[in-house]
């Protein structure tokens, strides 16, 4: 909201107000508040949209949803979620970039889009976090290796012993399940065919219908139907074991470097102005601590990973250039061709 410039009225109450505002503007607003933005601006000026960049109803909406509800009331403002799908949430973060930097307009973001996806597009078509300023970390979400239950495959070393191709559904192509299950497999030395699915419910569809051999999503999706007995869950692709499966071996233990996790933060377009960024950073930090979100990160299967947007960077850089060197190392195309 810009000030407005009113004509002096020296003898009303409403000159001298409008000479004070006239003041404090001259100012730039600089008083005690610290939701206002460098030009003087109030922050909210009005409800602050978080995109998202995949469909409803998925982990990464599931999420976001609740963080905006959640961080509503100490932002001030309503945070109205807007799905934008497609390209692995590409154009919905080139679209939040490019965007007025001012607060009012955020993103959700995966790890994999700026970590694998430039493994699988060219370089016009990546994504850096060069154009956005990140407020917060949010939480890791592990992928899981499932083959259907009634399959007789229960460990890698079954599939490794059968000595024959596999087909493997994947959440789609650059994403972290297409990295995490090539990389197993040609590390065992196993001949397979990626089947690229958008989204994690088709891939699964996918494998309890046996029209793939194995599937590689992630575990929020894929508890229910592992524990209703349809999907049996052989490795999961975390530094360590998931605490939601803790019986499960990860893919490091059975003697495979494929350390491929879910990490996800929120973001806003580079150049937004310190004080909106402090008060969203306080708003985000709220909802994490509210009980309703907690036990929404519980329910899902969500493992809370709330760092700051310096360690984000620090980390989603780390992990790029590590899958890069894998990829390179042992020779696996993800461009889907």
């Amino acid at each position: 909201m810009i000030h407005s410039k009113f004509a002096r009225r020296s003898t009303s109450a409403l000159g001298v107000a409008a000479v004070l505002a006239l003041t404090l503007s001259a100012c730039g607003g600089n008083v005690a508040n610290s939701g206002a933005s460098e030009e003087g601006t109030e922050f909210p000026s009005g409800p602050v949209t978080l995109t998202i960049g995949q469909d409803p109803g998925g982990s990464t909406d599931l999420i976001g949803r609740a963080i905006a509800e959640n961080a509503s009331e100490a932002l001030g403002a309503p945070m109205p979620v807007v799905n934008k799908p497609g390209a692995n949430g590409a154009l919905a973060t080139q679209e939040v970039a490019n965007a007025t930097p001012d607060g009012q307009t955020l993103i959700l973001l995966n790890a994999s889009l700026i970590a694998i996806t430039p493994l699988a597009v060219s370089e016009d078509e990546a994504v850096t976090l060069d154009d956005l300023e990140v407020i917060s970390g949010i939480s890791q979400d592990d992928y899981v290796l499932v083959a259907n239950a009634e399959s007789e495959y229960e460990t890698v070393e079954d599939i490794v012993a059968a000595g024959k191709a596999f087909n493997f559904a994947t959440t789609g192509v650059g994403t972290g399940s297409q990295l995490a299950q090539a990389l197993l497999f040609k590390q065992a030395g196993v001949e397979g065919t990626d089947v690229p699915f958008d989204g994690g419910s088709p891939a699964m569809t996918a494998i309890l219908g046996n029209q793939v051999d194995f599937a590689t999503i992630q575990l929020g999706e894929a508890m229910p139907q592992i524990e209703a007995g349809t999907l049996r869950p052989i490795v999961t692709f975390s530094d360590e074991r998931n605490q939601y499966l803790p019986d499960v071996p990860t893919a490091l233990e059975a003697g495979y470097d494929v350390p491929v996790s879910q990490y996800r933060a929120i973001a806003a377009p580079k150049g937004t102005p310190e004080p909106a960024l402090e008060k969203l950073r306080e708003a985000v930090s709220a909802a994490f601590e509210s009980e309703e979100y907690k036990t929404f990160n519980e329910e899902n299967l969500f493992t809370p990973h709330e760092i700051d947007g310096e360690q984000v960077t620090e980390e989603w850089t780390a992990n790029a250039a590590k899958y890069k060197e894998l990829v390179e190392k042992y020779d696996i195309d993800l461009g889907g061709e």
